[in-house]
């Protein structure tokens, strides 16, 4: 099953995380806590009143920028949208690859246990094996805001950095809703589900969605297979020779729906695993170091 959804702008706003938004302009989180805040100007002067004397001018430079960030969304909602593509595959693990759809996946395995006496975690360890003979499912998926978004305002400075800032989140706003839709109707394993959007934010619903360029799936040349799956020109997302994805507000991985299955960082790799990695990817270890330099010891 292969969807395209598009929202409007003003559709996916409720599932900004906002902390990220501000950590990208400078900000702590406290200060995202404006974003929690519904209701008038009173309500607003009395959020700045919960911060010590020295920190309410940078209170106030946050509350500014809130405001100008939705004036921004507003405007973006009138021209564009924020689209996902989505493809819900036949799947199995096959040790630390997944064959998707008869594509191989190849894995890397957590190197550091995230907590004493747990398991060294591979992503594929949250599907069936092959050998079970079961057919698995897991879900691909790629979203990313209309393309033009990103050059607007070029000759001024501030607004272009808004609306840098903005369509990241944005992306990531569409790919919330999207796997709440894939959670609840299209693969429906949660048809029951309903959190608030402050629980959405904290990932508090049953499975996992890894993106490319995480640290359980750091490789960012993933990116051409998962191309190879979903046909990311559908919805104008182009990869350049190394795997990144343009417009650069753009995000794709996987989709787990087990119970069990939680986030993890591979950590640093030997060369052993590295070698075996560049085996099971069919590449030279010269060009899969390139794409792991973070990851290498």
């Amino acid at each position: 099953m292969k969807q395209n959804l598009s929202f409007s702008v003003n559709e996916v706003v409720p599932y900004i995380s906002w902390v990220y938004f501000f950590h990208a302009w400078g900000f702590q989180p406290r200060y995202a806590t404006i974003a929690n805040l519904t209701g008038c100007d009173t309500n607003r002067a009395s959020w700045l009143t919960t911060f010590p004397e020295e920190e309410r001018p940078k209170a106030a430079e946050a509350m500014q920028l809130f405001k100008e960030a939705h004036r921004m969304l507003d405007l973006l909602d009138r021209d564009f949208k924020v689209n996902t593509l989505f493809k819900l595959c036949r799947a199995n693990a096959d040790g630390d690859n997944l064959i998707i759809d008869g594509v191989t996946l190849p894995l890397l395995r957590q190197q550091t246990k995230k907590r004493e006496g747990g398991p060294f975690l591979c992503l594929s360890d949250f599907v069936r094996p092959l050998s079970s003979g079961i057919p698995d499912k897991v879900g691909v998926f790629a979203a990313s805001v209309d393309a033009d978004m990103e050059e607007l305002y070029q000759q001024d400075p501030y607004k272009h950095l808004l609306i840098q800032t903005l369509s990241d989140r944005l992306a990531e706003a569409g790919t919330e809703k999207m796997h709440e839709y894939i959670r609840k109707v299209a693969w429906g394993y949660a048809p029951d589900e309903n959190l608030t959007k402050a629980e959405l934010l904290v990932e508090a619903y049953q499975g996992i969605r890894p993106a490319v360029g995480y640290p359980s799936l750091p490789d960012q040349s993933v990116n051409f297979i998962l191309d190879e799956l979903l046909g990311m020109k559908e919805i104008g997302i182009t990869l350049t020779e190394n795997g990144a994805m343009h417009p650069h507000a753009s995000v794709c991985g996987l989709i787990f729906a087990h119970p069990a299955a939680e986030y993890f960082a591979v950590g640093k790799i030997g060369d052993d695993q590295l070698e075996d990695y560049a085996r099971r990817r069919g590449m030279p270890m010269s060009e899969v170091r390139k794409f792991l330099g973070a990851n290498l010891q």
